[in-house]
């Protein structure tokens, strides 16, 4: 028996039995910033508006992103040192508002913080709507700013309401939040449609004729392929990650991925160490029933807040490094393909982030570590951005007809 265990081991190489070996820290050379200062860099969803709430004060006069701000992840410096060129501002408010009936209100002081924030940094932001706004604004040097709103209980079940979103600029809306609504289903919580109800497929619909993205993050892979089949135009998860890396609920099975690729849509990596390091992901993995939980037992908004921080650091994860973060970029490359694949960050919306990458001037780096695994510099030019212009390009021209 000895003898059969010996022969057993020599089957199998030393490093079979070894640590997997630690991965360096990303060191960006002159020709990967070359390459990034000359991208389009366009990153699919950033908090910044919610922590302006968060920190109560709707002002930029008491809170200067012009100035560094070492609580955040986004300031106005940082955003160039990453040469972000488009950069999709996340309306968000808590599906509770919804119960509360102030959904819509919140939303709109939300949408009207982000006007507000191109209005009070014109030599740095101007508002965009549409592919040829991009164009003619990073011409210009400044970054063009799209409005995201996140969730569809936004809308109250209200196309007139999503409508009215469109005509103050908002160009996608993510279907569900954290939890399900009547008309679709979330990824984390229990379903009611099996996918989308008959209003559900009106609101995709009108979407599509709007011309505003259909955003498939925090739905459930049922919705995401009942949204994929009806949608005339091509769809975006703004701030998903690999589930087959990771498996937490937030993020997109292989076969949606193949889904979104023969639909033309795209995936934007999502930076939360939640969603990419596995360990964490598994961890991490009843946050949101939590969160439900917590809200039902928690009618102040204060002491859920605080209850749901406590959660957090009785469940602490791995933050892992940069390297996690691009394993699913390559993973969204090798299953969808190189053309569907971008960054959705989720700066200022996320409690921990890898390694090397803690704020939205980081993205050069990103560029280095597709460059050390071999990517040339036009497929690169397309994850950083290129392919969310493709995407937006489709949406437009699905309404005009």
């Amino acid at each position: 028996m000895r003898h059969i265990f010996l022969l057993g081991l020599l089957a199998f190489p030393a490093a079979a039995f070894a640590d997997p070996p630690v991965r360096k820290p990303v060191v960006l050379t002159d020709e990967a910033k070359a390459i990034h200062m000359e991208a389009l860099v366009a990153d699919g969803h950033n908090d910044l508006p919610w922590q302006m709430r968060e920190k109560g004060s709707l002002s930029f006069s008491s809170l200067d992103i012009s100035r560094d701000q070492k609580k955040l992840q986004t300031d106005i410096p940082r955003l160039r040192k990453g040469n972000v060129g488009v950069q999709c501002w996340a309306a968000y408010v808590p599906v509770e508002t919804m119960k509360q009936g102030i959904a819509v209100k919140q939303t709109l002081e939300q949408i009207d913080v982000i006007h507000r924030m191109v209005k009070t940094y014109p030599d740095t932001f101007e508002f965009a709507t549409t592919v040829a706004d991009i164009e003619r604004i990073r011409k210009s040097g400044k970054i063009a700013s799209l409005i995201g709103v996140e969730g569809g209980h936004s809308i109250d079940n209200s196309l007139g309401v999503l409508r009215m979103y469109h005509q103050l600029g908002v160009r996608y809306m993510t279907l569900t939040h954290t939890q399900t609504l009547d008309w679709a289903d979330a990824a984390t919580d229990k379903p009611k449609s099996n996918g989308l109800s008959k209003f559900g497929e009106d609101v995709v619909g009108e979407m599509n004729r709007l011309g505003m993205m259909v955003d498939l993050s925090h739905v459930s892979p049922d919705t995401m392929k009942h949204a994929i089949r009806i949608s005339k135009a091509p769809v975006i998860f703004s701030h998903s990650s690999a589930r087959a890396l990771a498996d937490h609920a937030r993020n997109v099975p292989d076969d949606v991925l193949k889904l979104t690729s023969a639909n033309g849509g795209i995936v934007m990596v999502n930076f939360y160490s939640g969603f990419v390091v596995p360990e964490a992901a598994r961890i991490r993995k009843d946050m949101f029933n939590a969160a439900n939980e917590i809200e039902k037992k928690y009618p102040d908004e204060a002491k859920r807040q605080e209850a749901m921080k406590e959660w957090r650091r009785a469940h602490p994860i791995p933050k892992g490094t940069i390297h996690d973060v691009i394993d699913h970029i390559e993973h969204l490359v090798k299953v969808a393909g190189i053309d569907h694949v971008g960054i959705g960050s989720d700066f200022d919306g996320i409690d921990a982030w890898p390694e090397q990458l803690d704020g939205v001037d980081s993205y050069p780096l990103i560029t280095q570590e597709l460059l050390n695994r071999g990517y040339k510099k036009e497929q690169i030019l397309k994850i950083l951005g290129g392919n969310f212009m493709r995407v937006m390009k489709g949406v437009e021209a699905a309404a005009g007809k």
